[in-house]
């Protein structure tokens, strides 16, 4: 009886503990107070649902949140380089925190949790000049309705070269790189899977434009014209033509079997004056399990492994990506970018 006595004192006092610990670590959140500006390209339904459990956590902070897509935050951060408006960045493509990084516009820190991270997920200096949270990756959303029209079927898209189909003349609508992030990786996955050194892919990018009814300034747009019938063929990224035919949309959603361009959704420390501790809050919070248990439910590869919602993907998700390069990636992007609009950009959508 005495040993069982003493075990359950001691079980009690761990109990005790614990809870004492948990009440300690709520008391201080709850102390913590004041304002960050966070900038993100994620998408508005999802900034609005993964910031749940941070305002759960930190009910007396708040958030300044801008949120563009990602080429407009990446420009607006280059513009603000010596004046910066933001406290953190969040959820925007990892080849737009290295073109940050190499200008010198990043404060190194490794947020809490940061052993968890997988290293091709985050920055491979000592102390990470970023981290990530998501992959997204490219995708052909396709309208099964109207593809019929056209005399074809789901089986006839399964590749880029697919695309160039004579009967998809008009139907296909494709993210602007220069704006969308979705749009980048998509250009950059097709210039490295045909050979980044040789002309093939601007010759395939020049085949395709034949076949473009416009470029748009969305990622996630491609896929919503798909859903509503507006074009027949949306390249877009995998997540967003899943979640169109869960509302109840006749898509289908291909990964084309070169394989994907992809990117990461990063986070980052802006390097200013004055540091706010609480964008290290913020980025301690980006990368918790409260934060990865969100992302799983919208995306199938997360930084930590993998996430949820397998339904619509390949059993593992993570070997339909390409060996990106992101150096290369990140230090062409301009060339890339302007190339692309002096070819390309007649058949952009007005902003």
């Amino acid at each position: 009886m005495r040993v069982y006595h003493c075990i359950l004192v001691m079980f009690c006092a761990v109990v005790l503990f614990l809870i004492n610990c948990k009440e300690d670590e709520q008391a201080k959140n709850s102390r913590e107070s004041g304002t960050i500006t966070v900038y993100t390209a994620l998408e508005d339904e999802l900034v609005t649902e993964y910031l749940k459990s941070f305002y759960a956590k930190y009910p007396n902070i708040k958030l300044n949140v801008v949120r563009e897509s990602t080429g407009i935050i990446t420009a607006r951060l280059i513009a603000e380089k010596d004046n910066p408006q933001a406290d953190v960045v969040w959820g925007t493509a990892a080849s737009s925190m290295l073109v940050l990084d190499e200008r010198g516009q990043l404060e190194p820190y490794a947020p809490k949790g940061i052993e968890r991270v997988l290293p091709k997920f985050k920055s491979n200096k000592p102390v990470p000049t970023w981290v990530g949270m998501t992959a997204w990756e490219t995708a052909f959303i396709i309208n099964t309705v109207e593809l019929a029209k056209l005399g074809l079927s789901p089986a006839n898209i399964s590749s880029f070269d697919d695309l160039l189909n004579p009967k998809l003349k008009g139907h296909i609508v494709i993210s602007n790189p220069n704006s969308s992030g979705t749009g980048f990786l998509t250009v950059a996955g097709v210039l490295q899977i045909r050979g980044k050194d040789t002309d093939a892919g601007w010759d395939y990018l020049s085949k395709l434009h034949e076949n473009v009814n416009q470029y748009v300034h969305s990622g996630s747009k491609p896929a919503k014209m798909a859903a509503a019938g507006e074009c027949v063929v949306g390249v877009s990224f995998g997540y967003a033509g899943i979640s169109q035919k869960q509302k109840g949309a006749p898509v289908v959603t291909v990964f084309p079997i070169e394989g994907s361009g992809w990117d990461m959704e990063a986070n980052a420390l802006i390097k200013k004056q004055t540091i706010n501790p609480l964008a290290k809050t913020f980025l301690d919070w980006a990368i918790s399990d409260e934060a990865m248990e969100s992302y799983k439910k919208s995306y199938p590869i997360i930084s930590t492994g993998k996430g949820g919602n397998y339904d619509g993907f390949n059993s593992d998700p993570i070997k339909q990506l390409i060996d990106n390069d992101f150096a290369w990636t990140a230090s062409n992007r301009d060339i890339i970018l302007n190339k692309w609009m002096a070819l390309f950009d007649a058949k952009s959508a007005k902003k």
